[in-house]
């Protein structure tokens, strides 16, 4: 690519279970110029997320498909290049929606000025961005952890996981993370400190769960479902409160008859004996209420050594659909971006 070319990857094929590298296409064209009221962003971070897989299908969803030959979209930190809009500046770092694409046009209206003396950009597509918003927004609304619950939380060591549980031992709760492989599982245990971790590979998972969970399981947030929700369930107790977020466990199910587990009918019966609570949530229904706030409070839990984060970075736009199918996976560790510049 030369500096007069724009890389983007582009939706390729619709995929069949998994995706595959052949369902993505990079293309070059020419850097967009801005027109008047527009601005050129440079993209320097790309987040990595798993809801990107349900954009790739064309079922009926919370947002719009993206379509055949469509740039992929993602969440991004640019730099503005050119302006042509009084409202921006060249040289502004901004949070936008700009997606795999090194270059984009934007009128400005959907992007969030951060700070330039930033030291780490990349939180704001992380535990300052969508993913930290997530975790605060889904916790606190739907959750409510009250002190002295047990709130347990499925891919513990993932963007959105590793703020819940720290989110939950602030608010005085006891947090019980669930995550894959010992070093997942020592990262959540001793440096996010949870108090207790438990990896899902293991062979009595079900066991060890219980065992961390004495009292039951007063809040889960569901990341995964699958294998993982047939082990929190029995632990739930009477009047729990489940946020879902996501169900990464499924996001790859190929719809093939009579090859899927059939969990509704033991879930539903436990959603009326327990009166549980159960409510699935996207973090923008949130956002114009409690945004500011989350912002606010989580920049002190960060000045406070209260709420720590990790990034898996991964470099160069055109390694991005690898490390997308491989985060489906659990193959990433920590919150997943994509450097571009």
């Amino acid at each position: 690519m030369t500096q007069l070319q724009n890389q983007r990857i582009v939706l390729a094929a619709r995929p069949d279970g998994r995706p595959q590298p052949s369902d993505f296409r990079v293309e070059y064209s020419a850097i967009p110029v801005p027109a008047e009221g527009e601005v050129l962003l440079e993209n320097l971070y790309l987040s990595l997320d798993p809801y990107m897989r349900w954009r790739m299908s064309a079922a009926k969803s919370y947002a719009e498909p993206v379509g055949i030959g469509e740039v992929m979209v993602g969440g991004t930190v640019a730099r503005i290049k050119h302006s042509r809009n009084p409202l921006w500046q060249e040289g502004d770092m901004v949070l936008a929606y700009a997606g795999w694409q090194r270059f984009a046009l934007s009128d400005g209206l959907d992007l969030r000025l951060l700070d330039p003396g930033i030291a780490h950009p990349s939180t704001a597509l992380g535990v300052l961005g969508m993913p930290g918003f997530t975790a605060y927004s889904g916790l606190l609304t739907i959750g409510q952890p009250k002190p002295g619950d047990t709130v347990v939380v499925a891919a513990a060591s993932g963007a959105v996981g590793s703020v819940v549980g720290q989110i939950a031992r602030i608010k005085g709760a006891r947090a019980v993370g669930i995550a894959g492989g010992p070093e997942k599982c020592a990262f959540v245990k001793n440096e996010l400190g949870f108090d207790a971790v438990i990896d899902h590979r293991a062979a009595d998972f079900a066991q060890q769960l219980a065992e961390a969970c004495p009292n039951g399981i007063d809040v889960y947030f569901e990341n995964v479902s699958g294998a993982v929700w047939d082990a929190v369930r029995p632990l739930l107790n009477d009047f729990a409160r489940i946020p879902v977020c996501g169900l990464i466990a499924h996001y790859n199910d190929r719809s093939v008859p009579g090859q899927q587990v059939d969990r509704l009918p033991a879930t539903m019966h436990d959603i009326l004996a327990k009166s549980l609570t159960v409510r699935g949530f996207i973090q923008t229904e949130f956002v114009d209420e409690q945004q500011d706030d989350f912002l606010q409070e989580a920049a002190q839990w960060i000045d406070q050594g209260k709420l720590k984060w990790r990034e898996d970075i991964v470099e160069g736009l055109e390694n991005a659909p690898e490390a997308f199918i491989g985060q489906l996976e659990g193959r990433n560790f920590g919150k997943l971006i994509v450097r571009l510049a």
